[in-house]
């Protein structure tokens, strides 16, 4: 294990050798400047894991070093000394990051304890970090499965998101896990360690959800036996995710844009004004500016809402996830259901999931293999096993979402192709063979695009 290293830091030569030599005798590697010019210089070359050093020195003063450092790594503790000790100084030394203020004269002993739980207490945070990093990255991966293409870039995508601090509307076909997605940016932000309050616009009336999100006043209403504040209250510092928020009544979409604009929350049947710090994530399987067009829904509001979008692929979009997503939700259901016979699928099960349209996404299946544990009677799901597990559910028309706005023929050919290669990662063979087209045909179209 390699020591700590310390660096010392006074113009006083004396001084600086005397800490050194009593740092080193309780097992630190100590570098002494002599001045603050020549500390900066040293740490740049070399970073320490403490910083010690005098306030009153030359041109440039323990502060200058203090910020030097902290610029440099603001997790690297540092111990101000002087011989000038004055309340404002160490207030405006602590509101600049030092870890200690430390008036001369002063033991030896002293400072030896400073450095010490400095150095302990930074590498505790520091060990924390890698811990909830390693827990961040474990529980987004348990939530958002596969390697397909789609998935990799919404992890990408969720990355970028989660370091902001606009809103997000997060798009997508019901039971395709927005809320999952919400999760993940939440956790992997700055406000991950803060709440995170979900509620379903569509689950709940006009009053009662208005009560639930902003609060109520005593005696508001009839059965307001109590003042409530409110989910957004409740939320305060992290993240309100609004699940389907385009079923969200207009009288409480101004509420809402309230928040998004001043952050203003006024509880039902209050004059009272509360501010909070929310960071709003929106989620919805409807296509918000048709409801605007419509009537249903601000327009004010909808640009509020989209400014950092997220969508979140169908499960047909993404079939090459689909047997880690089998293996996951297999394991899940087991461990609810030991006695369950079922240990896997029939090649020509999987085959048959992996060709399915999926109307559900990802629910739909986690719901099938749910069943199918519970009813197998073989450690095998057969093919018959899956049909009948999913019943007759009727396959959606694929050309029905393309009359909504219709593509011309060529237009159509050249989108579909261009979506298979994609998917196959750009080999032209494969391709081809899903395509039904003659290999040449790829290549002579390229060439004619070109």
């Amino acid at each position: 294990m390699r020591k700590l290293r310390a660096l010392v830091v006074d113009d006083v030569i004396e001084m600086a050798r005397a800490i050194a030599s009593d740092l080193e005798s309780i097992g630190f590697d100590t570098d002494v400047a002599y001045g603050g010019a020549a500390a900066l210089e040293r740490f740049a070359a070399e970073p320490a894991d403490v910083v010690v050093t005098d306030l009153r020195m030359g041109n440039v003063d323990g502060l200058d070093v203090l910020d030097g450092v902290k610029r440099a790594d603001s997790s690297v503790p540092v111990i101000l000394i002087t011989g000038f000790g004055t309340v404002e100084t160490a207030v405006e030394a602590m509101r600049r990051g030092a870890y200690h203020f430390i008036s001369k004269p002063f033991e030896m002993q002293a400072l030896r304890s400073l450095v010490e739980r400095a150095c302990r207490e930074r590498a505790l945070s520091r060990e924390n970090e890698v811990l909830r990093r390693t827990l961040r990255e474990s529980l987004t991966a348990q939530r958002l499965i596969g390697q397909s293409l789609p998935m990799r870039q919404l992890r990408a995508l969720i990355e970028r998101v989660a370091a902001a601090v606009s809103p997000v509307l997060i798009s997508g076909e019901t039971g395709t896990g927005k809320e999952m997605v919400a999760v993940a940016i939440h956790t992997d932000g700055p406000r991950g360690r803060k709440p995170f309050v979900a509620v379903n616009c569509a689950a709940l009336p006009e009053p009662l959800l208005e009560s639930e999100l902003f609060g109520h006043a005593r005696g508001a209403f009839t059965g307001a036996a109590q003042a409530r504040r409110g989910l957004f209250v409740e939320a305060e510092g992290g993240t309100m995710f609004l699940d389907e928020v385009g079923d969200l009544p207009l009288p409480l979409q101004g509420k809402l844009l309230r928040v998004l604009q001043s952050g203003e929350v006024r509880p039902v049947g209050s004059e009272t004004i509360r501010t909070v710090d929310v960071r709003i994530i929106a989620a919805t399987h409807k296509d918000l500016s048709v409801l605007v067009e419509r009537g249903l829904f601000r327009e004010d509001l909808f640009f509020r809402l989209d400014v950092l979008r997220v969508p979140v692929p169908a499960l047909r979009e993404r079939t090459d996830d689909l047997p880690a997503l089998v293996e996951h939700f297999l394991e899940k259901s087991l461990e609810r259901a030991s006695r369950s016979l079922l240990a896997g699928f029939e090649p020509e099960a999987l085959d048959f999931l992996s060709r399915h349209s999926w109307p559900g996404n990802v629910r739909q299946l986690e719901n099938l293999i749910e069943r199918l544990v519970v009813t197998a009677s073989n450690p095998l799901a057969q093919l018959t096993d899956v049909k009948h597990a999913l019943g007759s559910v009727r396959e959606p028309d694929p050309i029905a979402p393309l009359l909504r706005k219709p593509p011309t023929l060529a237009e159509l050919e050249s989108r579909y192709i261009e979506a298979i290669l994609e998917k196959v990662g750009g080999s032209k063979p494969k391709a081809s063979e899903i395509l039904g087209i003659d290999l040449s045909t790829l290549y002579r179209r390229e060439k004619n695009r070109g």
